[in-house]
């Protein structure tokens, strides 16, 4: 058996979340040190420390793994073991107060996302997958959906930081979808989303210019329920170079394509 499928190994693994939302949460009652990446693209003094402490401890739990994380990221090859992580997806929201924020933690090995953790900690939610044992929310096994038509669906979906390059796109995609589904939501943090379609909250999510550490943990907790993963093009496999991702219960999932794509 591999060591990420141990029970001590993914024990170990959820108290070191655990301790990654404490950060969380302590910080989100304080003030808070923001700059920005870029206009609308920011990083907070929490965003650094949860990333540097989750680093630390991984490393002691996986000797010699590989780091592909959101504020240290490098233009590195992925290594035989890559622990990928966002610290803070949702920084925006955490910076205004709001709890849709996420820890996103997947580990990479021989080619493809074989553990996957995403911890809501202003929500008291945790989600884990291991592949082949199936997806958990705070250790209860989740499915996908069973809505089979775009009238049933709820979809959510994101916006991309270079807005003004992506700006035309979004608001066609909308006037496509809104008036055929039950809604749209956009809460700004794609690993939420990803978890919350693994979870059958959602229908299918879909999104522009993400990069691997948004999607790493969330792709595997939908695949591990039940659920598919792909570009808007549904033949098209989803990988960290794609530039678009769509994630569905399966059973919309050519509709929406189709419904993408002639955007």
């Amino acid at each position: 058996m591999a060591l990420y499928n141990e029970k001590k190994f993914c024990d170990d693994l959820v108290y070191i979340l655990g301790k990654a939302g404490n950060i969380v949460i302590d910080a989100s009652t304080q003030a808070k040190k923001v700059r920005h990446k870029g206009r609308i693209d920011l990083v907070t003094e929490t965003d650094i420390a949860v990333e540097e402490m989750l680093k630390e401890e991984l490393s002691r739990l996986l000797p010699g793994s590989d780091f592909l994380a959101e504020e240290s990221a490098k233009d590195t090859p992925l290594g035989e073991f890559t622990w990928i992580i966002d610290p803070v997806d949702g920084t925006t929201n955490f910076a205004h107060g709001l709890p849709m924020v996420a820890t996103s933690v997947g580990l990479w090995h021989n080619n493809r996302v074989v553990l996957g953790l995403v911890n809501l900690p202003l929500m008291g939610e945790l989600f884990f997958a291991v592949e082949g044992h199936g997806a958990f929310l705070n250790e209860k096994p989740i499915r996908v959906s069973r809505v089979t038509t775009m009238e049933e669906a709820l979809l959510a979906t994101g916006f991309p930081y270079a807005i003004d390059d992506h700006l035309d796109t979004i608001l066609k995609q909308l006037k496509s979808l809104l008036p055929i589904t039950q809604g749209i939501r956009r809460p700004g943090a794609a690993a939420l989303d990803l978890a919350y379609v693994a979870c059958g909250r959602y229908d299918g999510f879909y999104e522009s210019a993400l990069n691997p550490w948004d999607t790493a943990a969330g792709i595997l907790l939908i695949q591990e329920a039940g659920g598919m993963v792909s570009e808007y093009e549904s033949g098209e496999p989803y990988s960290f170079e794609s530039k678009s991702i769509m994630a569905t219960n399966g059973l919309i999932h050519k509709e929406l394509s189709c419904l993408l794509c002639r955007v």
